[in-house]
């Protein structure tokens, strides 16, 4: 199932999200509509948050933009490693639209469970390594914009704010006037 992604500034977007105990099906059925969604937003990461849960679950798939990548489940994942620096485009599904160079490390070692609640590790560069600290960031309340100047992350505030206001106002249109009562 297809899932609303929040919007920033939404203050659920900023909670620290707390570890799963136990990969159970509710967490499976999660991861599902996690990759429901983010494969309907065409994204390469997203992180449970995002679809307003509160878990330390995030899902990536750079294989769009990465050769010999694949769809990947985290679960409780724990940064093991980084080196290096590099700058990349960002964009996120939370801030349609928006795209800013942030700077970040070059290669990541992340450990975590798979959707079975396996214990793995592995080491990323490229895309991937951006995408898994992107998504990371997302677990402790933190978005890209964080990494802005104050100036440049208000604009973009103002414009995720008309990005809220357009969709209240499409579902506003599309919901069926209520009957009236008839004399």
């Amino acid at each position: 199932m297809v899932r609303e992604v929040l919007i920033y500034p939404d203050p659920a977007l900023k909670q620290k999200s707390k570890p799963v105990a136990k990969v159970d099906d509710q967490v499976k059925k999660l991861v599902k509509d996690m990759v429901d969604t983010l494969y309907a937003e065409e994204g390469v990461g997203l992180a449970a948050v995002q679809v307003g849960v509160s878990r330390r679950v995030l899902i990536t798939d750079t294989s769009s933009k990465q050769e010999g990548e694949r769809l990947r489940v985290f679960i409780n994942p724990e940064l093991v490693s980084a080196e290096g620096r590099t700058k990349y485009q960002e964009g996120c599904l939370s801030l349609p639209g928006e795209a800013e160079e942030i700077e970040r490390f070059a290669r990541v070692t992340v450990r975590a469970l798979d959707e079975k609640g396996q214990p793995f590790e592995i080491d990323a560069d490229g895309l991937l390594a951006i995408a898994l600290q992107h998504e990371m960031d997302h677990l402790d309340g933190v978005l890209f914009v964080d990494r802005l100047s104050s100036v440049k992350r208000g604009l973009i505030r103002k414009r995720m704010l008309k990005v809220i206001e357009e969709k209240k106002a499409a579902l506003r249109a599309r919901k069926p006037a209520e009957p009236r009562a008839g004399l």
